[in-house]
């Protein structure tokens, strides 16, 4: 019997493997730069022509490369950035799999030039469909150019799937956007068809990069995230929108880790989750966040564009950049720092974020207060006693602090008995008194649940749940976090769970074998669920909304002093949990130039 198994050709090879690296000119466009940050360059000119279906050239002001390493460079796995297994885990450049250039060259025509600053001259190699066409010395500045000419044209059936000039360029255009974000000590240059879109020179300030390609506006409502965590040896920094700015979707959100640009699903998840209820459902921030984790605990060899990565802890990643992400939007949280951003990608720090950036309130938080709640009389239809404006009793005690910003604000009266105005040294305030009130309720009520016992009801007949045996294996590591939550789950068979209680609070208001089978699909996609606290945190909020102080409801000054003291009392005062504002405020110029006045 004839063998059927044979080798692939060369040629044939790369085209595959161009498949998988080359989805369209913004993937060439990015495997370019790459390269050129890895070759330590300050200066990156992107030539685009045709939308980078006709010519792509990057050229750089880098290491460049010798006669021997311009003919390896388009050798399949030749690279000079790692040399055994382990180095794997310790990377410290962009690219590493040598992937790049043999495949980009097998689908186009293309030409490298470069120049040491050692070497007497430089040399320029072309290369059309994969095979070497010419070689030959010649002289240039220090560095490295390469021009890719009609991609794609000898493989028609991939060249007839790329869109529009206009959609390609705008992918190059994101592309560029995403590295020179993370590199502003490199000048870029982006030009289109002869005509110049972007020029971002070398910066020091991460906030000046962003002014640069995302728009000056945006540094109002920015804010500075910097937290770390020294036993796990992760470090968070960058920016992230305040919650008066926000997006209708999540392409705002630049995340990188230890330099690299991500897209990845755990911590999309984890800063989404830290902004629970802090901005309105369905809209998303600005943010640039660099994650700096050691080399040995994330994995970013495990997709061709390297945009997903893998950690060893999820859950433990997710939480920390959930908590680093929640704490920067806290009131009083200083905004950008004035000091000049030190760039470090070999090690993921990335210094410090300059800016000119102020938030209206200036007050650390203390310890919440547990609230008046009546006792549950039915899990069906709760009932809780807040303190009612014919009643308010006086604020809790809370811990003294310096800057406590609401109570210190002089109280002018009441706007058609649902906005509290106000004035402080320099401001006319309008409070609006249901929100203020259901943002009180909602953090105290949480805070009590949360930092108490969560009671669990027992279900007069256990219900006897199957899964399947992936669901089975995540469920059994985690009975005891699901004890914790409220959930009482014994084995039962092989597949099968007797749920025998379930959280008090939200008994009799979820399907739970529903939630149970969404809960470990979490477990096994993000290492951790939120599905059960995000049901709690619905149902907390329906409580606190229904106990709350009403629009249209007269408050005396008391009262209204009350509130204003709870204010105070409580984190992320500035928005209730739907995300709507909890007050506007007006200036005195801005006053003033209502009146056509000089301030």
């Amino acid at each position: 019997m004839p063998a059927q198994i044979h080798l692939l050709p060369e040629n044939l090879c790369n085209q595959i493997a161009a498949g998988e690296v080359v989805e369209r000119p913004a993937s060439v466009v990015k495997e370019l730069i790459e390269n050129s940050l890895d070759a330590h360059a300050t200066q990156i000119t992107i030539e685009i022509e045709g939308g980078g279906s006709r010519l792509i050239r990057v050229s750089d002001n880098g290491d460049g490369m010798g006669k021997d390493d311009v003919f390896l460079c388009l050798e399949r796995h030749a690279t000079s950035k790692i040399s055994s297994s382990a180095d794997l885990f310790r990377l410290q450049t962009l690219g590493f799999r040598g992937e790049a250039l043999p495949s980009i060259a097998a689908v186009s025509r293309l030409t490298v030039r470069s120049q040491t600053a050692i070497a007497p001259e430089g040399w320029e190699l072309y290369v059309e469909a994969g095979t070497v066409k010419k070689a030959n010395a010649i002289g240039l500045p220090v560095g490295t150019s390469i021009e890719v000419r009609d991609l794609f044209f000898n493989t028609p059936a991939r060249r007839k799937f790329l869109r529009k000039e206009e959609t390609e360029f705008g992918h190059i255009a994101e592309l560029v956007t995403r590295l020179a974000l993370c590199s502003p000590e490199v000048q870029f240059q982006l030009i289109h068809n002869q005509r110049t879109i972007l020029n971002a020179p070398r910066q020091h300030k991460l906030a000046e990069r962003i002014a640069t390609l995302l728009g000056r506006p945006l540094l109002a409502d920015l804010v500075k995230v910097d937290r770390a965590d020294s036993g796990a040896g992760l470090v968070l920094q960058g920016l992230i929108s305040h919650p008066n700015l926000h997006r209708s979707s999540s392409a705002a959100i630049y995340t990188y880790i230890n330099g690299r640009y991500v897209r990845d699903r755990v911590v999309q998840h984890a800063i989404l989750d830290g902004l629970r209820h802090l901005f309105p459902r369905g809209r998303y921030p600005v943010a640039v966040l660099f994650l700096s984790i050691p080399g040995a605990a994330v994995d970013v060899n495990v997709h061709p564009t390297k945009h997903e990565v893998r950690f060893s802890q999820q859950a433990l990643v997710h939480d920390f950049i959930a908590a680093a992400v929640k704490e920067a939007l806290r009131p009083g949280i200083e905004s950008l720092a004035q000091q000049p951003l030190a760039v470090d990608r070999s090690h993921g720090n990335y210094g410090s974020y300059g800016g000119t950036v102020t938030l209206p309130v200036a007050a650390p938080l203390p310890v919440l207060v547990a609230p008046k709640v009546a006792a549950v009389a039915q899990v069906s239809e709760p009932v809780v006693a807040w303190a009612t404006p014919a009643t308010w009793a006086a604020p809790a005690a809370v811990a003294p602090f310096a800057g406590a910003y609401f109570s210190s604000l002089r109280i002018i009266g009441q706007f058609r008995a649902s906005y509290i105005v106000a004035e402080d040294d320099e401001h006319l305030l309008l409070i609006d008194q249901h929100a203020a009130h259901e943002r009180i309720g909602f953090e105290r009520l949480r805070h009590e649940f949360h930092n108490g016992a969560i009671a669990r009801q027992g279900l007069l007949f256990p219900e006897i749940v199957e899964f399947d045996f992936r669901e089975t294996a995540l469920l059994s590591e985690h009975l005891a976090p699901l004890r914790r939550l409220g959930f009482e789950l014994e084995p039962f068979g092989p597949r099968t769970f007797a749920l025998k209680a379930v959280p008090q609070l939200l008994a009799g208001r979820d399907n739970f074998v529903q939630l149970l089978h969404d809960l470990a699909s979490d477990l096994g996609e993000l290492g951790v669920s939120r599905r059960i606290e995000d049901a709690l945190d619905s149902f907390l909020l329906l409580i606190s909304c229904h106990g709350m102080v009403r629009a249209r409801q007269k408050l005396s000054l008391v009262e209204m002093t009350a509130l204003l003291a709870d204010l105070d009392s409580i984190d992320f005062n500035a928005h209730c949990p739907h995300g709507r504002p909890v007050y506007s405020r007006l200036s005195d110029p801005e006053i003033a130039r209502l009146f056509r006045r000089s301030s």
